[in-house]
């Protein structure tokens, strides 16, 4: 199977601190996990997750664990879903201050070189924009 990698980068108007604990809050409207049907969140290193959300009628589940976790700057966790057919794929985010914001870069690693898995771009896209308008609002 081909793999490729992702990569998005956003800037928000936050700091890095700001972000990276949005992106850990299963509460915190514009986290990854928010709004899930089910979530299981330990984000410490080597914690687990899984959360299940429904799109298109259809529930889909991911998992993985926390690789690395080093506030405010980064984050990176393992990715496994339908949509990468099993392959535990690698998505980190960087958080560098620029100013009073933060450029976010997102690098979605070993992701299945085909429709599904390229998905990921607009998936990722969604949340980072969910996590812009989340923090504008503060």
């Amino acid at each position: 199977m081909d793999l490729t990698d992702l990569t998005l980068t956003r800037r928000i108007a936050a700091p890095p601190a700001a972000v990276f604990d949005v992106w850990l809050d299963a509460k915190s409207p514009g986290s990854p996990w928010f709004g899930s049907e089910r979530v299981i969140l330990n984000p410490v290193v080597d914690g687990l997750f899984f959360h299940s959300v429904s799109h298109e009628g259809k529930s889909w589940t991911h998992y993985g664990r926390f690789v690395r976790l080093e506030r405010p700057g980064l984050i990176e966790h393992t990715w496994v879903s339908e949509a990468t057919k099993g392959v535990e794929s690698v998505v980190t985010l960087s958080l560098d201050p620029t100013g009073d914001e933060t450029v976010v870069t997102l690098r979605h690693a070993h992701v299945p070189d085909d429709p599904m898995g390229r998905q990921h771009q607009d998936g990722w896209g969604f949340i980072l924009s969910a996590i812009a308008q989340r923090l504008a609002r503060r």
